[in-house]
């Protein structure tokens, strides 16, 4: 069975993290108008997006021999949705790909930001944007590091609760375990670099657009490597390309973030620039994007940095923002030992 999915146009996504450069505050945006937390500036460089009609699978449970979970559910009171290609088989493992949402976002504002949903359906890969918890604020949030964004939330878990969605997602459907993926933006991707930290074993790749890894190293323990994909905007006001701090708590540049992660898997500790341009950015004039490679990386621990000159921290994404990203995830699966 299947039905029609619209995500309606959002005027002003609500997709801000926390704020940059050691102000000592959290900055969020409402899609209906920008709300300041804390007496800061609100982020107000939201993008607009076009209606979207798909063609949505119903997440009516299939019958696989897909290993039992491992642990208990986590799940509970915090549902999700499954969005199932056309194209799935139950005898045939199939990637899953987790995006994460900002600060003060839900997983439906973030698909209708990167639209990764017509990609599930013509790549082929079962999809998830789940929501994270409330704060004080009402504000959603992933715990994910000291920087961003549990304050006053360290009791929640998200860690634990998106290793149990992995787990739900495998009883019920065929899951590539070489191919489990995660996607965050800011705060989301602040959360994709903590399951990388956490889950090394079970998570192929991340891609973090505008999030951070912990600064302190010793605080990711990856068992395994990991493979890396971090974009962001030298521009970035909210979450600074060069480092910063969220209330007193630092976050490392984009270049430590990716250093440090080199390290953990053993690449070289020098990235050079590939050559390689892409056009991530639609208001920026094409191509404007640079890519740079750590050398010497194992065969699933690759470890890139897409650098957008004079990208914000909501960048307008180009039609190959989304296609290109997803592309590099399928190219960088885990190699099980």
């Amino acid at each position: 069975m299947r039905r029609s999915l619209v995500l309606l146009a959002v005027p002003a996504l609500l997709l801000a993290a926390c704020s940059s450069g050691g102000n000592g505050a959290a900055t969020a945006t409402s899609a209906a108008a920008a709300t300041t937390v804390d007496a800061t500036t609100a982020v107000t460089d939201a993008p607009t997006t076009d209606v979207v009609t798909t063609d949505v699978m119903t997440t009516e449970v299939p019958t696989t021999d897909a290993p039992a979970t491992t642990g208990p559910d986590l799940t509970a009171g915090r549902p999700y949705t499954v969005f199932t290609p056309s194209t799935y088989d139950e005898s045939t493992p199939m990637p899953l790909v987790v995006l994460l949402h900002g600060f003060g976002a839900t997983g439906a504002i973030q698909e209708a930001y990167f639209r990764l949903e017509p990609l599930a359906e013509s790549k082929g890969f079962l999809y998830v944007h789940p929501d994270g918890t409330l704060n004080m604020i009402g504000r959603q949030f992933w715990n994910a590091t000291d920087a961003c964004c549990g304050f006053g939330r360290g009791d929640v878990d998200d860690s634990a609760y998106l290793l149990s969605l992995i787990e739900q997602v495998q009883a019920k459907y065929n899951v590539d375990p070489t191919r489990i993926y995660f996607v965050g933006h800011s705060n989301g991707g602040f959360m994709s670099y903590r399951m990388a930290c956490d889950h090394a074993d079970t998570v192929a790749a991340i891609v973090s657009l505008a999030g951070d890894t912990w600064l302190d190293p010793t605080k990711c323990a990856p068992t395994e490597p990991v493979n890396i994909l971090q974009v962001q905007g030298t521009n970035d006001a909210t979450i600074n390309y060069n480092g910063g701090s969220n209330l007193g708590f630092e976050y490392p540049s984009a270049q430590q973030s990716v250093a440090t992660w080199a390290g953990y898997n053993g690449c070289g500790t020098t990235p050079a620039d590939t050559g390689t341009t892409l056009d991530l950015e639609k208001d920026l004039p094409a191509a404007e994007s640079t890519v740079s490679a750590f050398p010497s990386c194992p065969t699933d621990g690759a470890v890139e940095l897409w650098t957008i000159p004079g990208g914000s921290h909501i960048p307008g994404l180009s039609d190959q923002f989304s296609p290109a990203i997803i592309d590099w995830l399928f190219a960088h699966p885990k190699v099980l030992s």
